[in-house]
């Protein structure tokens, strides 16, 4: 099939400019003004950008074992709907990600989406941190990066002998930083809201330390770790201290933790709930600062579906929010319409950073490449209605709210995977 996407405003880290795309067997043929070539399908994207399709590093599509939250199709139409075509799936399923077996599941499941799923492996057996699974047998069966995600691994001698196993593997460990035991209970951030409403409140510490535990360990073994969506302003401090002296330390952040704060939970709604919480006005501050200053390598979603039923409770719900959807008009929304960051930036932390940080190729709007990009109507308001969502679930934290940008169109290996009507 072939594609010709005329006056579109194409921007890249190396292309800013208007201009017509031909997409012809899955690839960017040719760019260039005023292109006059026959084709199967013609785009008028008059008003629209042009953008490298994203990649999301931290999503959880619930598939196996908890599908009626969320499966992998269903996951990965939400996520084409967000701009999405790459995605690293955790392995907090039902089993967990732990063999050979349930890494081939997932990706025969994923294959012929439009959407490249990517599996996290566990670090330890069945998530339970008293013994490290074969990291070589995983990586060589599809395993793109490690983690016992929400579960950290409560040994630090464990997991130092992780990150020195992962090091010599060459494969990328990410963790979930909250300390259980600081944690003990808490459903939100320890604060004044949390106090007002009268529930168990999760403290600072327990993200701090921890974020300070691995980038310690990590460093006595000269190898990688990758902080999961960091919400204070103590763990970007540490990890900003440790890039300078040289700790092989990256991280990662999702929109709610710079748009959003702890006052939200006053109304007791558990869409608003998540793990780690929304937190206080420095940190929301720390974060976008952390952002746009490059301490925070990546912007991801931590897509976490559960039902309507599971968050009906505001004290018994699980935490999590959905976000493949809303993703990048939340960033543009807070970052891209304020001023504060470039389009060229919002490419790099999520599109281009993810990628390079997994070891893959970065997708590129360039003569040659493979067609994977989105179409954006940039200044598109619209409202985000949780029961439009493509996900299963609809447990998002932006419900109601007006953002400011808006995926038109999906093309992945040179075809249209979503579009919106």
């Amino acid at each position: 099939m072939s594609l010709l996407i005329k006056n579109v405003h194409a921007v890249d880290l190396c292309l800013n400019q208007k201009t017509d795309i031909f997409i012809q067997n899955g690839r960017i043929s040719r760019i260039a003004p005023e292109i006059n070539m026959n084709a199967d399908k013609v785009i008028d994207a008059s008003g629209l950008t042009a953008m490298p399709a994203l990649f999301d590093m931290h999503v959880h599509f619930r598939d196996p074992g908890q599908t009626h939250k969320e499966d992998i199709l269903t996951g990965c139409q939400a996520a084409l709907a967000g701009g999405v075509t790459g995605v690293l799936c955790m392995p907090n399923t039902k089993p967990p990600v732990d063999s050979p077996e349930i890494l081939q599941y997932i990706l025969d499941k994923a294959k012929n989406t439009g959407v490249d799923v990517r599996p996290v492996a566990c670090i330890t057996k069945g998530m339970n941190g008293e013994e490290l699974t074969d990291f070589a047998d995983l990586k060589a069966h599809g395993a793109a990066c490690l983690s016992d995600d929400g579960r950290p691994v409560k040994s630090a001698e464990l997991m130092r002998q992780a990150l020195e196993k992962a090091r010599d593997e060459n494969i990328l460990i990410a963790s979930h930083c909250e300390d259980l035991e600081i944690i003990n209970g808490g459903i939100m951030h320890k604060g004044s809201i949390s106090e007002e409403l009268g529930v168990k409140g999760m403290d600072r510490a327990s993200e701090d330390y921890i974020t300070a535990r691995e980038i310690v360990l990590a460093r006595s073994v000269s190898g990688r770790i990758h902080i999961c969506h960091v919400s204070t302003k103590g763990s970007v401090d540490i990890i900003r201290e440790a890039k300078r002296l040289g700790v092989q330390v990256t991280c990662e952040t999702a929109p709610h933790y710079f748009m959003l704060t702890h006052e939200k939970l006053r109304s007791r709604n558990a869409n608003d709930r998540m793990n780690p919480p929304l937190r206080e006005e420095e940190d929301r501050l720390a974060i976008e600062q952390a952002v746009l200053d490059g301490t925070i390598d990546c912007i991801v979603t931590d897509h976490a579906p559960h039902t309507q039923e599971e968050k009906s409770n505001f004290e018994l719900a699980p935490n999590g929010i959905v976000g493949l959807e809303t993703s990048l008009a939340a960033t543009l929304t807070a970052l891209y319409h304020t001023g504060k960051c470039s389009l060229e930036k919002i490419i790099s932390l999520m599109s281009v950073r993810p990628r390079f940080l997994l070891g893959l190729e970065p997708v590129k709007i360039r003569e040659g490449e493979s067609a994977d990009l989105i179409l954006v109507d940039l200044n598109h308001k619209w409202t985000v209605k949780p029961e439009e969502l493509h996900s299963k679930s609809c447990n998002t934290a932006f419900r109601n709210m007006e953002l400011t940008g808006k995926v038109m169109m999906t093309i992945s290996d040179g075809m249209i995977r979503y579009e919106n009507k």
